[in-house]
């Protein structure tokens, strides 16, 4: 019963994020909440990561399970805030990329390192696409309002892949090992292209 309602919920949750793709396209909404919604439901790197942290949160113990998703996104703010100022790393999208691929692996392989290196590679993460994130602020829009719309997208990914995760490892936690082989094999292709 408790495996078939977080499943549910998953399924939920992936589908009440879908109607921001539409949202993807500049005009629809001046204060750049949705905007912000969508910039990380619209890039694959960007939706791979940030599901992928939440399948990996997921095989954690203890205080893991909540504390990379919120490290993630605590340093991506903080990325978003540098990114609006207009800091810029070099070989950003490499990173980003390399984030697919190691969130990838790290789920594929069930990893489960020290917390304080968990989370060190979670924030360096977190911070590089929260830059991206902030560079791509939208003209004429709130950096407030952007923000929180890339806060709550973020979340939402983390949640589905931390309840996508718990439910199938009651059943079968193989899937969410090839969910995670999936992501890594994604993350070549990107560093590739």
């Amino acid at each position: 019963m408790q495996k078939t309602r977080l499943i549910r919920l998953s399924l939920g949750a992936a589908f009440g994020l879908l109607p921001a793709f539409a949202f993807a396209h500049p005009g629809h909404d001046e204060s750049g909440l949705l905007a912000g919604f969508a910039h990380p439901l619209s890039g694959l790197d960007h939706l791979l990561a940030m599901f992928a942290v939440g399948l990996w949160a997921a095989q954690q113990r203890g205080r893991a399970r909540w504390l990379l998703p919120l490290t993630f996104v605590g340093s991506m703010v903080l990325g978003g805030l540098l990114g609006f100022a207009g800091f810029a790393m070099a070989y950003l999208e490499t990173g980003i990329a390399a984030s697919v691929l190691t969130l990838g692996v790290l789920v594929t392989v069930a990893a489960r390192p020290p917390e304080v290196a968990a989370l060190a590679i979670t924030a360096l993460f977190g911070l590089a696409h929260g830059i991206a994130h902030g560079l791509e602020l939208p003209e004429m829009s709130s950096p407030v309002a952007y923000a929180l719309g890339f806060t709550v997208a973020t979340l939402g990914l983390h949640g589905a892949g931390f309840a996508l995760a718990r439910g199938l490892s009651m059943s079968n936690g193989a899937i969410v090992r090839v969910l995670g082989l999936a992501s890594a094999g994604a993350g070549i292709a990107l560093l590739s292209g």
